[in-house]
Order: structure tokens, then C-alpha cells, then sequence
């Protein structure tokens, strides 16, 4: 089994906060998961997870105009140059303030970037001018009275329009230029949600919060600006202009020479007079104000515009709000195009795809990013996460699909090919607190704390069976035995184990002898055996048969409260985790114990901002509250309350490979130790409360139930914890049940350049096999690629292999380089258009070998499963015309004869009854 597993992806978040936007061609979304970014294909309906990682979550964001690079700077400033043709971060920067907006200027040499109420413009790399020097300060702006809060460029690139939440608008300019410097705007009576300019003109739309949309007509083109020869400030030209006034009025030279050396050079001299000349300053003139959700802010009088974007093509401009109602109209004239209601929650951040056909929205509250087609008022893609964390996942048989259960009582299924949710299930109304699939992979079965069992079916996608006990039971735990015919469930209130017939859904024995709570229950996967092991917090697992109605039972004593208990794949071995951090594994026949893991040091422990003890002291609570075989039974994963994902190996009981699943200091308990800089003579300033002017003191004294201001309420970051962890059946990967989501990580993940052979000889090098390809020698070939294990050069072989050679090349190969081959036949499968060719290798080395491992066919399963429901969409569609193609194929050359002889005389007779 090989073990450099790496992040490939994450599902369960779609959205956290911060910019949405499209890509350049419009075909994929950029989403802000926490410190991570997704991309959402929306041509492919793929999703994909970049491999870069901040240290605090991401909230501005914005694509340079030749699509290449990626501006990403997080909540504290921290900014990366992310280039997307390698997916690797080229530059960073912190700007040591909050970055409000972030804007590319047209030509893609400069950035803006808002931080509080400063401006600041840059320099970014650009292919055009081949200066790849990023964040050199280019200008620096600060006149804006409170925060800056958007900003755009002019189609020319010259002036950059940015708002603020002083209600003013002004207009800057890149360049010293003669026909502006500073211009203010004023009319609002909110702050200004969007700032944007006319395509091709220097004409302004403003919006504010309260829903007002101002139009501003410029007084001159963008031809018309002039930029200065002499690049020095207006104050400097209105002294020197002051002192050309003093020249005139017979001042003595001698007194102007020296004034003229303090503020102007021998350089600017000689471009005085050009300066002086009359040009025509820009000036704007407010055409109109209009008035955007008159209707429902009279409803609701705490309705506020709280996104705003514009199509300066297509002149559409896109506003929401914050009940989740978004309105499209179309500009100058702001006719109401569209309205919809996408959600009952606040619409933080909206995008326009360069066509102007597609929408983007961003509702944080729920996690929720929307995409909607407004000419034919569809979704393109609807996708929304859980609403708080997720308590535990499960894979399907194939490892095709992925179910997640959280606490706020839905089930989502997820695709691991696409990534996207493609069924939520909402019937629980309570915390789900385990699922499981059964091995039939027809349906699966979740438990929760509102005192049911539910079964879930995938051919309809309903709820088919609701398993419910005599007297009220908030389940903790649900297993399902081999054959998908028995369902047990334990019990956290109640100490008891229920077990059900899913086929009748009726209740066949309750198991009782715990004295505490069950934590965790599980079946063994052998097919010839019933057992069930159950573990509970009486510090005991307890062994059941399952098919016999009496109670009697294997009974293993522990040391600590046992928290989850897992078989190993062949049944014959049971993995305990206790309070105490230690792994215990026992012989389920023997119930003797046959090797352990102290495992509390390597789990570790963060120090969270309100600790008030030591990681040392801390580490003591630590425990593996999660924990899995893998699927050869070889390796164990334990996870728990820390961000360290721990690989065992089960033979020698050692760490094999340790995973550390974020680096987010957004949440707590990720950094080892506390920053000295909070640590005052009065204590630790973490444990004040932060409280605005407004929520105490003399100003206003919040009412006792007042939601706005209440001194009672806290922001409290989430603490990083791993609720559940599963192996995929396959063995290429497993998923993390988290606080940021569900992290998935694969062995296929990312572009690994080490180099791992097997079996490797001398002669085994590329040149050498493609030299043997040359000479059609296919087994000698095959055997060299697999020996240097290069995905590259097996599919070269592969591939070059003619379909009826390849049994006779199959025939000589050993049983280890045929199970190898096989796993690498199911990756090609993936992206190949071969699809027979690849087949007909799977069908020779399937008949030729017979003991093939369980992971290798699962993973042929999966990848064939996914080929043929897209093979057979195209299908469906075709099948008529098929079927009329195969009709004239079928047409003899008599047949074909005779039918131009019956129209030949059709026509004859035709024409005679003419004449």
C-alpha cells in the first residue's frame, strides 16, 4: 500500500464569505472556502479544490484581464499572487489592514486595493509588458473620511472611481493628468455598495445601501484626458504658477530663481509654459437618481442593498439584498429586466460571466452559491453546504459517492468524480449522528437524536423506512450487517441496542448490558459471520451474535470509556479507541488482545486564545474519537479533537505518515502556542469581550432579549476538530469529516514528481522501453513500464498494444505486475477516449487471473459506473438516429435497385396523369 496520499479536494463548502467571480471565458466560478479556493466548472460540472492553503480565510479576490493570475488576500491583509496556469503562489504581500476590494486595471499592469480608507494602487506582472514584479506602489490615496468600500477603473485605465462609507464617490487618477486631479461626488445618503463606469466613457453609476442609484454624466471622452509631461503633484504647479504670477508683476528675478529652486528642477522649467495651457477639465453632472426595492423595503424597513455589479456591455446592472431578492435592470434608463427570490438569507457578493448570460451569487449565512441563467430563468448550478459542521460521512461499496450528515439535521450526497451535492435529504429533525451504506448499494441508513432510523433509497431518492423504537431513544450510533437485511442502533440516553429487519421494518431484539451510553457500533464485513460489536462508555466492548435471539454475549474489559470500535476488513479483528488516547486491537474469536497504539503524542494539541492551561496539561484530554481500517486491513487512520490526521501502521503498531489538515488561524486551536502580544499584566486579552461603543457602557444599554447589540452575545472562533474519518473501498483515498468541510485525499492528487519504481532493473529506463515498443516486443515493454511505474509510459504501452495481441501479452505476465496493471487500466479509464481498447485489456486479465484484489475491482467499478452513465445519456439521445443508420446499412444493392425503380415509375406516372 502506498502512502503519499495528498489534498485533492473539498466538498460539504461551497461557500464561506468574501468574492465570487467568474473566469475570463465564463465558464468556471471561483468560490472562498475558508483559506481554500474552489473552482467550479460549469461546462464540465466539475469542482476542484486548489492546492494552496492561507493562514486566514480568504475575502477579496479578483482575476487579472488575461486570466492567468489570481489576486487572493485574506482577512488580515495577507495577499498572494496565485497563478493559475500552475496553481502555485509566484508573489505575497501584506498590506497590514483589512483589504475591503481589490480591482485589476484594464491593461492588467496595476491593482487597487481599498484598506480602510487608503488606496492604494500597484504595480502586477503582465505578459505585455514582460514585468513580472508585483506590488511595487505605484499611488497612494487617502481622502476618503471612512472606510473605502469598492472601487472600479475606467475602460482606459487612466482614473479608478472608489466609494466609501462617507457616502461619497471620488475619482483619482493613475497618472498626474491636466484635466483632473481629485473629484468628489456627493448625493448619497448611505454608503456606497457599488462604483462603476460606462464601457468606453467616463460616465458613473453609483449605488448606495439604501437603494439608490445615481447617474453621472462626464463632461469630456477619455481622448480628452491629458497627461502631464511633468509628472509633479497640482499642489506643486499651483506654487509654481503662484510664483510665474509674482515674475509678471515685476518681482525681482533674483528672489523668484531662489524660490523656484526650492519646488521646481531645471527640468520642470522647460515644461512650465506647455502646462499653463487651457485644456478642458472633466466635470460630472448628476443625470438622475433612481430608487431600487421600493416595494419590499417598505414591507421590511431593515431590507438593505447589500451587493451591486454591472455589465458595462450589456449595460445590466445586477443588485441583492439582504432577504435574499435580487433585481435586474437595465441601465441608463434602470428598467426592471428580472426579479427573483433566491433565499430567504443576505446576498453578500454578486458576479456578472463575461457574456453576461450567467449570474453569480454568494449567501454566506447558509453557504450557498447560486448561478442563474437569466434569459431562460434557470439554475446552471445550485449548490448549498451544510449550515453547521458535518458529524460523520460515509462512503458507497463502489466509492462513488459519499453521504454526509451535520447538525442541522440534513443528509447530503455527494459525487467524489464531480464534487458537487446532488440530493439533500432534510426528514431528520435532530443532529444526525452516524450513516452508514449497505453493501447492496441501494440504500443507506442514518441515525440521529430526534429518536429515529431512517433508511434512504437512491434508485428514488426518498425515505423509505423510518425505524423507530418503543419508547423515546436518541440514537447515537447505527451499523448494518453484510447481507443489508439487519439494522442495529445504539442508544445515548437509553443503554440499549436496538435491532431491526429493514425488510419489515419491524423491531426483533433489544439488546441490553451496557451501563453507560453506546458510542459506536459495527458489523462484521464478513459475509459467514453475524457479530456485532458494540462499545459503550462502561469501558467495555461487547461481542453479540446478531442471528440468535438470546442475550448472550462476549464481554472485553477495558481500561477507559471506549469511544469507537471498527472490524477489519476480513473480519477477524477488532480496533478499540479509548479516553485514555491509546488504540486497542483484539481477536474477535479469542477476544484476546492482540497489539495496541499509544497514540495521545502523536494527535497533538493547539492552544486555543482562551486557554488557561498549558498544550501539556491539554494533551492529557486528547483521544481518538474517530478511527478506521483501511481497506486491505493493513493501515488504521485516527482522528479526534486536534488538527492532526494520524496513518498507523497495524502490524508494528508505529506512525507511518502524519497529516495536518489546515492551517487556518481563523479557528482556534490550530497554533501550538498563544501570541505573548495578548498576554498583558491583567491577564489574557482574549478572555475580554470586545463590546463596540453601542453595545454598553453610558451610550445605550441593549434591553434584556434585543438581538442588535445584545451584551450578551460573544464571537467565539470554531475550535479545529475532526468529527469522522473514512477510507475509501477502493484504498486510493479517504475523507475528513472537519470544521472547514469535507477534505478528500487521494494518491492520484496533484502532479507528483518523485519517483517510486517497482521491482526496477538496469535495463528498465523510458528510452529502453520505447526502443522495445519500436520492435513490437509488447511483454518486454509492458514489464519495464510497470517496473518504473511512470503513469505516462504505461499508457504509452498500453495504448500501442494491438487488441488482438493483448491475451498472448497478458498470458506472461506475473500476478503483481497484472493487479498493477489493472489499477493503472482504472486511472486511464478516467480521461481515455480508448474505451474498447481499455476493456478488452480488462476482460484478458480478469479471465487470465483469477485472485485479484477486492480494491482493484471496486476501483474498475467505480471508474465504469461513472463511463457508463455518460455513455448512456449519449445514447438515449442518439438511439434513433442509430437505429435509422443501421437501417440504411442494412440495405442490400438489390434493395437500393429496386427502390429507384419504384420512384422511377412513381414519377413516370406522376408526370403522365399531369399531361
Amino acid at each position: 500500500m502506498k502512502y503519499n496520499y495528498k489534498f485533492q479536494n473539498l466538498l460539504g463548502t461551497v461557500y464561506r464569505r468574501g468574492d465570487i467571480l467568474f473566469t475570463n471565458d465564463g465558464n468556471c466560478v471561483i468560490s472562498p472556502v475558508g483559506n481554500k479556493l474552489t473552482v467550479y466548472n460549469l461546462k464540465q460540472n466539475k469542482s476542484n479544490t486548489l492546492a494552496i492553503e492561507s493562514h486566514y480565510n480568504y475575502t477579496a479576490l479578483d482575476v487579472s484581464p488575461s486570466g492567468t493570475v489570481l489576486l487572493a488576500i485574506n482577512e488580515q491583509g495577507e495577499a498572494q499572487m496565485i497563478s493559475l496556469l500552475t496553481c502555485t503562489v509566484v508573489h505575497r504581500y501584506k498590506f497590514k489592514q483589512h483589504v475591503n476590494a481589490v480591482k485589476f486595471s484594464p491593461d492588467g499592469k496595476h491593482f487597487a486595493a481599498c484598506c480602510d480608507d487608503t488606496v492604494f494602487i500597484m504595480t502586477a506582472p503582465s505578459v505585455y509588458t514582460g514585468e513580472f514584479r508585483s506590488f511595487i506602489m505605484k499611488r497612494v490615496f487617502k481622502k476618503a473620511l471612512d472606510d473605502v468600500t469598492c472601487l472600479d477603473w475606467s475602460s482606459c485605465g487612466k482614473l479608478l472611481a472608489v466609494g466609501s462609507k462617507d457616502t461619497s464617490t471620488k475619482v483619482y487618477s493613475i497618472e498626474y493628468l491636466d484635466n483632473i486631479n481629485i473629484f468628489s461626488l456627493s448625493g448619497h445618503t448611505d454608503k456606497i455598495i457599488g462604483v462603476f463606469f460606462e464601457k468606453k466613457s467616463l460616465d458613473l453609476i453609483t449605488v448606495s445601501r439604501n437603494g439608490q442609484v445615481c447617474l453621472w454624466d462626464a463632461s469630456i471622452e477619455p481622448d480628452d484626458l491629458v497627461v502631464s509631461e511633468v509628472q509633479i503633484s497640482h499642489q506643486k504647479r499651483r506654487k509654481i504658477n503662484k510664483e510665474d504670477d509674482l515674475v509678471e508683476d515685476n518681482i525681482e528675478e533674483k528672489d523668484v530663481i531662489e524660490k523656484d529652486k526650492e519646488y521646481v528642477s531645471d527640468e520642470d522649467e522647460e515644461m512650465l509654459p506647455e502646462v499653463k495651457e487651457e485644456v478642458k477639465k472633466l466635470q460630472y453632472k448628476k443625470l438622475g437618481r433612481h430608487y431600487i426595492g421600493d416595494a419590499i423595503r417598505s414591507a421590511n424597513c431593515k431590507v438593505k442593498l447589500t451587493a451591486a455589479q454591472y455589465h458595462k456591455a450589456n449595460k445590466m446592472l445586477v443588485t441583492g439584498f439582504s432577504n435574499g431578492i435580487f433585481f435586474l435592470h437595465e441601465m441608463p434608463d434602470v428598467n426592471l429586466i428580472h426579479t427573483l427570490n433566491i433565499s430567504e438569507h443576505r446576498i453578500s457578493s454578486v458576479s456578472i460571466s463575461a457574456q453576461g448570460d450567467w449570474i453569480a451569487f454568494g449567501c454566506p449565512n447558509i453557504g450557498q452559491l447560486l448561478v442563474w441563467e437569466w434569459q431562460s430563468e434557470q439554475y446552471v448550478m445550485k449548490q448549498q453546504g451544510h449550515s453547521q459542521d458535518m458529524t460523520c460521512l460515509t462512503y458507497s461499496p463502489d466509492g462513488l459517492y459519499i453521504v454526509t450528515g451535520a447538525y442541522d439535521g440534513k443528509i447530503k450526497l455527494w459525487n467524489t468524480t464531480s464534487g458537487f451535492c446532488f440530493v439533500t435529504f432534510s426528514e431528520h429533525k435532530s443532529t444526525v449522528t452516524d450513516v452508514v451504506f449497505s453493501t447492496n448499494k441501494k440504500f443507506f441508513v442514518s441515525s440521529s437524536l430526534d429518536g429515529t432510523v431512517r433508511c434512504y433509497d437512491l434508485t428514488r431518492y426518498r425515505n423509505f423506512r423510518t425505524l423507530t423504537s418503543p419508547s423515546l431513544v436518541q440514537f447515537s450510533c447505527v451499523a448494518i450487517d453484510s447481507s443489508s437485511e439487519l439494522c442495529a442502533a445504539g442508544g445515548q440516553d437509553v443503554f440499549e441496542i436496538f435491532l431491526w429487519s429493514v425488510k419489515f421494518g419491524k423491531l426483533l431484539e433489544v439488546l441490553g448490558g451496557h451501563e453507560a451510553p453506546v458510542s459506536s457500533l459495527s458489523f462484521s464485513p464478513s459475509l459467514s459471520s453475524s457479530r456485532l460489536a458494540s462499545a459503550s462508555w462502561d469501558k467495555t466492548v461487547k461481542l453479540w451474535n446478531s442471528i440468535e435471539t438470546s442475550s448472550d454475549c462476549d464481554t472485553i474489559q477495558l481500561t477507559s470509556d471506549a469511544l469507537q470500535v471498527a472490524f477489519r476488513p476480513d473480519g477477524e479483528e477488532i480496533a478499540v479507541s479509548t479516553l485514555d488516547g491509546n488504540i486497542s486491537f483484539f481477536n474477535v474469536t479469542t477476544s484476546d488482545q492482540t497489539g495496541s497504539i499509544e497514540g495521545r503524542n502523536d494527535l497533538g494539541s493547539g492552544r486555543a486564545d482562551t486557554d488557561l492551561i498549558t498544550p501539556e496539561k491539554m494533551l492529557k484530554t486528547k483521544a481518538f474519537t474517530t478511527i478506521c481500517y483501511s481497506a486491505d486491513g493493513s493501515c488504521l487512520l485516527g482522528a479526534g479533537n486536534s488538527k492532526h490526521v494520524c496513518l498507523y501502521s497495524v502490524k508494528e503498531a508505529v506512525l507511518i505518515r502524519k497529516f495536518v489538515i489546515t492551517q487556518n488561524r481563523s479557528l482556534d486551536a490550530v497554533n501550538d502556542f498563544i501570541n505573548r502580544r495578548f498576554l498583558t499584566e491583567f491577564g489574557n486579552m482574549a478572555l475580554v469581550e470586545q463590546r463596540t461603543e453601542l453595545e454598553g457602557g453610558d451610550v445605550s444599554v441593549r434591553l434584556p432579549g434585543v438581538k442588535a447589540g445584545d451584551m450578551a452575545d460573544r464571537k467565539v472562533k470554531p475550535e479545529v476538530r475532526v468529527h469522522s474519518i473514512r477510507f475509501s473501498p477502493t484504498g486510493e483515498s479517504f475523507a475528513v469529516c472537519a470544521t472547514e468541510g469535507l477534505l478528500v485525499y487521494s494518491q492520484n492528487a496533484g502532479l507528483d514528481g518523485t519517483f517510486r519504481p517497482y521491482r526496477l532493473e538496469t535495463g528498465s529506463t523510458p528510452l529502453a522501453v520505447r526502443s522495445l515498443l519500436e520492435e513490437k516486443s509488447w511483454g518486454l515493454a509492458l514489464v519495464g513500464a510497470l517496473q518504473l511505474n511512470e503513469h505516462n509510459i504505461i499508457q504509452e504501452c498500453v495504448e500501442a498494444v494491438p487488441s488482438s495481441d493483448i491475451e498472448l501479452t497478458v498470458s506472461n505476465l506475473e500476478e503483481d505486475y497484472s493487479n498493477r496493471l489493472l489499477n493503472s487500466i482504472a486511472r486511464l479509464l478516467e480521461d481515455s477516449r480508448h474505451i474498447e481498447h481499455l476493456l478488452i485489456w480488462v476482460k484478458c486479465l480478469i479471465n487470465r487471473h483469477k485472485k485479484i484484489p477486492q480494491t482493484v475491482l471496486l476501483a474498475l467499478e467505480k471508474v465504469l459506473t461513472v463511463k457508463y452513465g455518460q455513455l448512456s445519456k449519449i445514447c438515449d439521445f442518439n438511439k434513433y438516429t442509430i437505429r435509422c443508420i443501421k437501417a440504411v446499412g442494412e440495405i442490400t444493392p438489390k434493395q437500393d435497385v429496386d427502390m429507384d425503380n419504384d420512384a422511377s415509375s412513381g414519377l413516370g406516372t406522376a408526370s403522365d396523369s399531369d399531361e
